[in-house]
């Protein structure tokens, strides 16, 4: 089959076209010809990084975690899934798991769902990634109808997610975005936009909560940004972050009695450990996607297989909105 790999870990120019085997069938797994994946962070951090980061796999690598496809072969032990379904999942492209970028993938039966009918394959694959992480994220920090919620990078990959999944837990949802492109897409997801480089913390909690804080912070913009987080916190507040690689002062945190939730989605793919809570979550989110409430922005960029580098450039670019998405 047709595949993009790494060969050599490093900028997005790495990147090589390569017919490689097609993988074989498993028992609990599935057989997916993949129609589309997306490119998130971690994919950029992989490539660049390689064996300096613990999760990457050895070389020559296939890269890539989310897709959308249709499914052509069953394993043994597999009942919910037949050949002919449409689904959509984050299975590969780190440690011992082959990636997305590629014409098909055998994938954990445990880290997929059916596919929202109501998306086309591109939107489908933009959303696992981003969708697991912000879905667990507001789920444990309890997020309940009527909060204040504040999203951190609202016109991002998670961000964008997060906000359509509070206001679909009834919760009254700010975000911040740095500039005209950004909170506009904000505002057409339905949370209120904040410049956060025309306004400072004190100034939006005191506009937005009288001065109280926000009950719920989802911060994916994380390391020094969850100083902002903590200072935006009610008192007894809860803050999620997806970026906690760094060292933090946590006496504001203390003070104020803050919970603090990191998550880190790839853990059941790592680990092997509670990989059906993927497949929960999915469920979750085509259900809501097909009620209306949760719809991917993908970016106005558009890539084939062999056009991945140029996908991994403009995701790095910071120019990007919402989601980076390749058509394979």
């Amino acid at each position: 089959m047709k595949a993009m790999i790494v060969n050599q870990f490093g900028g997005p120019e790495v990147f090589e076209a390569a017919e490689i085997d097609k993988p074989q069938i498993k028992p609990q797994h599935v057989l997916v010809k993949i129609a589309a994946t997306s490119v998130n962070t971690v994919d950029t951090m992989i490539r660049q990084m390689g064996a300096e980061l613990p999760l990457s796999p050895a070389a020559p690598a296939l890269l890539g975690m989310d897709f959308a496809g249709t499914i052509e072969e069953v394993g043994e032990g597999v009942t919910e899934y037949q050949v002919g379904d449409e689904v959509y999942g984050c299975a590969g492209g780190l440690a011992d798991l082959p990636g997305t970028l590629a014409e098909y993938i055998v994938a954990d039966s445990n880290l997929i769902a059916r596919k929202p009918k109501n998306l086309t394959m591109q939107q489908a694959a933009a959303i696992p990634l981003v969708g697991i992480t912000a879905y667990e994220g507001l789920q444990r920090a309890g997020i309940k109808a009527g909060q204040n919620v504040l999203v951190h990078g609202g016109s991002g990959g998670v961000g964008h997610i997060a906000i359509q999944l509070a206001k679909h837990f009834g919760a009254k949802v700010f975000s911040t975005g740095g500039g005209e492109p950004q909170l506009k897409l904000i505002e057409q997801l339905g949370a209120s936009a904040i410049n956060y480089r025309t306004e400072s913390v004190e100034d939006y909690v005191q506009k937005h909560t009288q001065g109280v804080g926000f009950d719920l912070v989802f911060d994916s913009v994380g390391g020094a940004n969850m100083a902002n987080s903590f200072a935006a916190a009610a008192l007894n507040g809860q803050v999620a972050s997806t970026v906690s690689m760094c060292e933090l002062d946590l006496t504001l945190a203390h003070f104020k009695g803050l919970s603090l939730h990191v998550v880190f989605m790839l853990i059941p793919m790592l680990h092997n450990h509670g990989r059906e809570q993927h497949a929960k979550i999915l469920k979750a989110l085509t259900t809501i996607a097909e009620a209306g409430e949760l719809t991917p922005e993908l970016d106005e960029t558009d890539y084939q297989l062999a056009e991945v580098s140029k996908a991994h450039e403009r995701l790095t670019s910071g120019k990007a909105m919402g989601k980076v998405v390749v058509s394979i």
